[in-house]
């Protein structure tokens, strides 16, 4: 079945966010509307809530993709509102979307056929600034330090190592390397600098695991941009621009609140990319979740190889949280496409959800699988796949919430309400003590399934300047392709293979390093057809956006 998305969303009724508000106990005082069906919510509220128990909180992951995704996003909007129907107080967080994808390959984020959000037009395209305050807050630092160079260079920086490059929420191949500063010497010091998307910045992944304004403020300050030409670190703070940063941030800092086509509420703040950042939405609108509902339903992005591995390692260690179920999406058209077989369903059973339900096991939780079913699923290979995951002791439902909406994610929702009710172990897979090293390698295999791991000799030199600024004890964010487990695809996860990590770089004021593998790139580029060209306005009315 193919759905239009965008019909199906512009004639879904939209509540005034004020109502859908009230469902969440949040009076108008700490409600900041953005027209009449998108508003932020002013932290403020947090002191209001701070003695209420926290809620249940619910992680959605996901095997390997293919290309087009396998409907993560619409199953965690689609078991809210299957929730939301069996009565239960609940509520989902979502990741803002790029731009960059909605033009370019996988289209928007904000689910699909009768699980969405809205207004979906808005919100994959400028919401409500957020993303422009997060680039203009990473380009502004960019500024005052060239600004600096051409000013006489107190701080001594080393032109040829300036770490912090500009961005754009844009797909833009062309901007990874560039030269600025060229002609005139008033234009400023000619260098070679380059852009990365702004959902790759760390302006995002400080935003993400921020608690505050005060404290984003101060993780601003601490990102390294450079060092100096006696190799010693300079950072934010030596340029003396929190305020202004702040100044930037201040709005961009508080969640946003929308609505599912069913009129249920929705938090959606932040976006960092899983593939090349730590793929989770705020930490501010988490924990918000778990004070103003009973469940909370939050997705990380790509497989669980990682996103949920950074969402286990990173934020819930940084925000104290305790996953209290873990829902892996599969799709038998995705199983079919990772198998050591090619197009057999049992061969991708084996090669990559069984991979993905041991490695949320290695933390110490028993996983929930939904099969997101096609239309042109077989009865066969439903039965197969049923038949293979009773004998991995797997607890699974079909879900059909693209095409039924929440009556087609109920059994999914009883069998999540039912996990939760369990008591887990969750823990971390490696400690913060642990080298550097050990940490990718834990990664690597137990998430990947890989058996060593390979350094180039610029990796080597990083590690070496990790270690001399003290920064071994930080987690790691691994960077690459979610395509597949191995780093590149076209591997053999039949065979031993080993992650090869080509550089890493240290995220100090998010508080964790960046691991750069098999060739990662920070700037995506366009496919040959973008979704860019599908988008049009036929007499007035926006078609094409998905």
């Amino acid at each position: 079945m193919s759905l239009n998305d965008l019909a199906i969303a512009n004639g879904a009724l939209q509540e005034p966010i004020q109502k859908i508000s009230k469902k969440l106990g949040i009076t108008n005082e700490y409600l900041i509307p953005y027209g009449n069906n998108k508003a932020k919510i002013d932290l403020r509220i947090n002191e209001q809530l701070k003695n209420k128990e926290d809620g249940k909180l619910i992680l959605v992951t996901a095997i390997n993709p293919t290309k087009p995704g396998e409907g993560k996003t619409t199953t965690t909007i689609g078991l809210n509102d299957a929730l939301n129907k069996l009565g239960v107080n609940s509520v989902v967080a979502l990741r803002e979307p790029s731009m960059g994808p909605v033009f370019g390959l996988k289209g928007g984020a904000c689910g699909g056929g009768y699980a969405q959000v809205n207004p979906m037009v808005d919100i994959n395209l400028h919401f409500t600034g957020d993303m422009h305050a997060i680039t203009s807050c990473n380009n502004l630092i960019c500024a005052c330090l060239d600004n600096h160079l051409y000013q006489g260079n107190e701080l001594n920086i080393d032109p040829d190592q300036i770490l912090i490059k500009r961005c754009l929420d844009m797909n833009d191949r062309t901007l990874r390397e560039i030269t600025i500063g060229e002609g005139k010497k008033v234009n400023g010091v000619t260098r070679q600098d380059g852009f990365v998307i702004s959902v790759a910045s760390e302006v995002m992944a400080c935003l993400c695991l921020a608690k505050d304004l005060e404290d984003l403020g101060n993780r601003l300050d601490e990102i390294l941009i450079a060092y100096n030409r006696d190799n010693q670190p300079v950072y934010v703070k030596d340029l003396a621009i929190k305020g202004s940063l702040m100044a930037i941030m201040k709005d961009a800092i508080n969640p946003n609140l929308v609505q599912s086509l069913e009129n249920n509420p929705v938090l959606i703040h932040g976006g960092p990319f899983a593939n090349i950042a730590h793929g989770c939405n705020s930490l501010i609108a988490t924990k918000l979740g778990l004070k103003l509902a009973d469940y909370v339903v939050t997705e990380a992005g790509f497989g669980a190889d990682l996103g949920a591995e950074k969402f286990l390692d990173i934020k819930s260690r940084i925000g104290k949280l305790h996953p209290d179920c873990v829902v892996i999406v599969a799709t038998i058209r995705a199983l079919k496409a990772h198998g050591y077989k090619e197009d057999d369903l049992l061969s991708g059973c084996e090669a990559n959800l069984l991979k993905h339900i041991e490695t949320i096991r290695s933390f110490g939780i028993e996983p929930v699988v939904a099969i997101n079913q096609f239309n042109d699923d077989t009865e066969e290979d439903l039965k197969t796949l049923n038949d293979w995951l009773a004998k991995q002791g797997v607890k699974y439902a079909l879900s059909t919430v693209y095409a039924d909406g929440s009556q087609g994610g109920l059994a999914l929702a009883e069998l999540v309400l039912n996990s939760c009710k369990q008591t887990n172990n969750y823990h971390p897979i490696y400690e913060l003590t642990d080298s550097i090293e050990t940490k990718i390698k834990k990664i690597a295999q137990t998430c990947y399934g890989a058996s060593g791991v390979e350094y180039s000799e610029e990796a080597k030199m990083k590690l070496m300047e990790l270690k001399n600024l003290n920064k071994e004890s930080l987690p790691i964010c691994m960077a690459k392709t979610p395509m597949t487990l191995a780093d590149k695809v076209g591997v053999d996860i039949s065979k031993p293979f080993n992650i090869h990590v080509d550089n890493l770089k240290l995220s100090n004021g998010a508080g964790f390093i960046v691991v750069e593998c098999g060739g990662i790139l920070l700037m995506p580029g366009l496919p040959k057809k973008p979704n860019a060209q599908n988008i049009k306005f036929v007499d007035g009315i926006l078609e094409g956006l998905s």
